[in-house]
């Protein structure tokens, strides 16, 4: 058998890390572009915009369009009802999407395949082909709170959060990975007198950290990013706006493109933080989970 040649694995390894990143730089440079744009008054902004100087603090910088921008819009406000719905429906699209991946695992009962199946079906079915028909049985329905019993869901916080809460692709990953798992530790568990109930939160979800991670980066993405035709159609008031509907503001009257920059930094730049923050807990529960005999 032949020897491995050290240099050519070491120039092999050069070159694969020089692709790589060469394709993060391209990734990179919208990012680079945004913040540093956010610093820069509108003319030098689309002046630098022609040439290298718009990926480089150079010239005019300060903090005046972060300024400008809170003082355009009410920020604050949207970036605490987009954190808050997101947060809220992300929490229970895991729990319930789990409990219903586990049921349709583990669980016997008639029509569970076909019920899975048109529930997945589900994702070939673009959103704005049921946004009006939902839009119409929302407006109507009942809600229970402090005040009684009310009629109509819009402008509020539940319209943007009760209808996102149940996801195929949610129960899809959590179905695939519960396949995976040892059927074996499930039969012990009830051996010993464990319940479903046990069996759920003891012995299956504490083994779900990968697949946890996944649900909750592609949820929170999908749920922070695409808070706009929804939100615009369901909500009227300021008060339950979130950031994508927010950006609205910044494209009335006269456009301010360097406010737009900062206002997109703002809201962008903690998603990012949070999707790296959850990359590394879903690379560090992959080395942690595991069966042990």
């Amino acid at each position: 058998m032949a020897a491995i040649d050290p240099s050519n694995r070491g120039l092999r390894l050069v070159t694969r890390y020089l692709v790589l990143g060469l394709v993060a730089l391209v990734f990179i440079f919208p990012v680079v572009f945004m913040i540093v744009s956010s610093l820069k008054p509108d003319q030098q902004l689309l002046t630098d915009t022609g040439s290298l100087r718009a990926f480089l603090p150079v010239g005019d910088i300060s903090l005046d369009n972060y300024f400008a921008a809170f003082e355009r819009a009410p920020i604050g406000k949207f970036v605490f009802n987009s954190v808050l719905v997101t947060v809220i429906t992300v929490s229970l699209s895991l729990f319930l999407c789990s409990l219903a991946a586990f049921s349709f695992t583990y669980l016997e009962w008639f029509g569970r395949a076909a019920l899975l199946s048109v529930i997945l079906a589900t994702l070939i079915i673009p959103f704005e082909t049921i946004a009006i028909p939902l839009l119409l049985l929302v407006s109507k329905l009942p809600w229970i709170g402090v005040e009684g019993v009310t009629y109509g869901w819009l402008d509020s916080y539940r319209v943007q959060i009760i209808p996102w809460i149940a996801d195929a692709l949610t129960v899809f990953l959590f179905v695939q990975y519960f396949k995976d798992l040892p059927r074996e530790l499930i039969e012990a568990a009830r051996v010993e007198g464990a319940t479903w109930w046990q069996i759920y939160y003891r012995v299956v979800m504490p083994l779900s950290g990968p697949v946890i991670a996944t649900g909750a980066i592609l949820k929170t993405l999908k749920m922070y990013n695409e808070q706009y035709i929804w939100p615009l159609i369901s909500v009227q008031s300021e008060t339950y706006r979130p950031v994508m509907v927010g950006l609205q503001y910044f494209f009335q009257l006269q456009i301010a493109w360097g406010e737009v920059m900062a206002y997109l930094t703002m809201i962008t730049v903690p998603v990012l933080a949070f999707y790296l923050v959850l990359q590394r807990a879903f690379i560090a529960s992959i080395a942690s989970t595991g069966v042990k005999g």
